[in-house]
């Protein structure tokens, strides 16, 4: 690439928000077919830049010069017309709008003709990324929502392609597809602009890294010579700590049980749940790995009683037959729940982390006296979140999503954990989350079950459901396999299972086995 002149240069970009400081003095080069990487805590700054370069906000100072010649994104619009696509991370989509109609929102009119539908399931087909143009997109799941975005970018064939967490609901053998496809662009002169927290696809991917930390870059590598360690702990400035499962103890008796459970969903294009039988006993972590839209959010909607099934004894916690009964009463009888979703039903985003805290922990905190809101004391409750789990927030009094991805996670987690819930089930628990993050989240699932909780986790990160968790099962069409020890299936064995390309008598995965 020596002599060419960059795809994208940025120099001395600043950014600053009442309270925080986003962008300091940023400067990165792209070159033409470069798979750069952006690496950097939760909050280090990097979506704000990237927002800059896609036209979505303006930098306070600094210049942007796209091929040589210095310009003014004023849009989104304008960047596309440069040649920039982006996939964020909060999915910018209309839920009462079709998959088509969400495209060609986003998308030049010329591409959005009477063919549309057919160019999205070509594309969709191409790389590995299957969508129903007529679909609603309420109706999707997080990680059918995610394919929308990188099917819209791909169909503008773009320049540039900035990519912000495109792996985080993919199997490894989709992750291994989306990465063909994304080398042949580099290949055919696309640069990638490529953001994510899972540092061994950075280093089997990328060419560059950028390191940022708390709105600086602070330093750069090659991926491909480094470690995922080494680069964490350039992210983090310090040395990371993995986290570590505590000491074994006997685990006691189930405690979160379904059974005998199936269930038609009432989602349109949803997945019915067939047969399921689950345990999870106290003091245990079980995973359930499965690709997103094969029941997932069917089974977290019965387990937190959103959704409510006829026989009340298809769903226990401990002795009490929760089946008919809703979350309130859920709640009351131990149990935590951390939904995909952050914004909008982790969290309510106009509201401030005190309200939002107040939300979930008004029964078990006692946040109310004489039925009026003890705001003190929700105020009280919402800064020990935040002290105990390194919220990073200008205050408690601003809004949920004001926050970062990764520390609006750590806060639904801490609101959750300090409830000292019997049982917890989270789903996608550290989606879009840094390394740092991360391990904190893991670490304190961990150390919840060893205090005795049983804690149920559904997740399509293998490398995080092997870390932490005692059994493993796996979700495909409605169905959940008998769980299996941890250190007795690989993650080979568990993608084909995500993927249906296996049976569970050909794996030994039936409770016979």
């Amino acid at each position: 690439m020596t002599g060419q002149i960059p795809r994208l240069e940025l120099e001395g970009i600043s950014k600053a928000y009442p309270g925080v400081v986003a962008n300091e003095n940023v400067s990165l080069k792209i070159m033409p077919g470069e798979i750069h990487a952006l690496l950097g805590e939760n909050g280090a700054g990097k979506s704000t830049l990237v927002k800059f370069i896609y036209g979505v906000q303006t930098a306070d100072s600094g210049s942007f010069k796209w091929e040589g010649q210095e310009f003014a994104v004023a849009n989104p619009s304008m960047a596309r017309k440069l040649g920039i696509g982006m996939v964020f991370q909060h999915f910018s989509l209309f839920d009462a709008l079709s998959v088509e109609e969400n495209i060609a929102i986003g998308i030049s009119p010329e591409l959005a003709g009477d063919n549309l539908g057919r160019q999205i399931r070509d594309v969709s087909r191409q790389y590995g990324l299957p969508l129903d143009p007529d679909r609603f997109v309420h109706t999707l799941s997080v990680g059918e929502r995610q394919r929308i975005e990188v099917v819209r970018c791909l169909l503008q064939n773009p320049k540039l392609l900035i990519m912000d967490e495109p792996t985080s609901v993919l199997t490894p053998q989709e992750v291994a597809e989306l990465f063909k496809t994304l080398r042949r662009l580099s290949e055919e002169g696309v640069s990638i602009l490529y953001i994510s927290h899972k540092l061994q696809e950075i280093k089997d991917l990328c060419h560059v890294a950028t390191i940022m930390r708390m709105g600086r870059v602070v330093d750069s590598c090659i991926p491909s010579e480094e470690s995922p360690l080494s680069m964490a702990e350039m992210m983090m400035g310090a040395n990371l700590v993995s986290p570590e499962k505590p000491e074994k103890s006997v685990h006691g008796g189930p405690h979160l049980v379904v059974k005998n459970l199936s269930l038609q969903s009432d989602h349109q294009h949803g997945v019915d749940l067939k047969n399921i039988n689950l345990e999870v006993c106290k003091g245990e972590v079980v995973g359930i790995a499965g690709i997103a839209g094969n029941g997932q959010i069917e089974v977290m909607e019965i387990l937190t009683g959103e959704v409510l099934v006829e026989d009340p004894n298809s769903v226990l916690i401990g002795e009490i037959c929760v089946g008919c009964e809703g979350p309130k009463f859920r709640r009351n009888a131990g149990l935590g729940f951390v939904p995909e979703e952050r914004l909008g039903h982790g969290a309510v985003p106009e509201m401030s982390l005190w309200e939002n805290a107040f939300l979930s922990g008004f029964q078990t905190m006692c946040l109310v006296s004489r039925g009026f809101i003890d705001v003190q004391e929700s105020i009280k409750y919402a800064l020990s979140i935040v002290s105990k789990f390194n919220v990073k927030t200008p205050g408690i009094k601003h809004a949920a999503n004001s926050l970062s991805g990764g520390n609006l996670q750590k806060f639904i987690f801490g609101r959750e954990i300090l409830q000292n819930p019997e049982v917890i089930v989270a789903l996608q628990p550290t989606w879009g989350v840094d390394a740092g993050s991360a391990a904190f989240i893991r670490q304190s699932l961990m150390d919840l079950a060893a205090k005795g909780a049983a804690v149920l986790v559904i997740s399509q990160d293998l490398q995080e459901l092997f870390e932490v968790s005692d059994r493993i099962a796996v979700i495909y069409e409605g169905t959940v396999s008998s769980p299996r020890p941890a250190e007795d299936i690989t993650v080979e064995e568990i993608g084909l299972l995500m993927a249906g390309i296996s049976s569970e008598v050909e794996l030994g995965l039936t409770a016979d086995a």
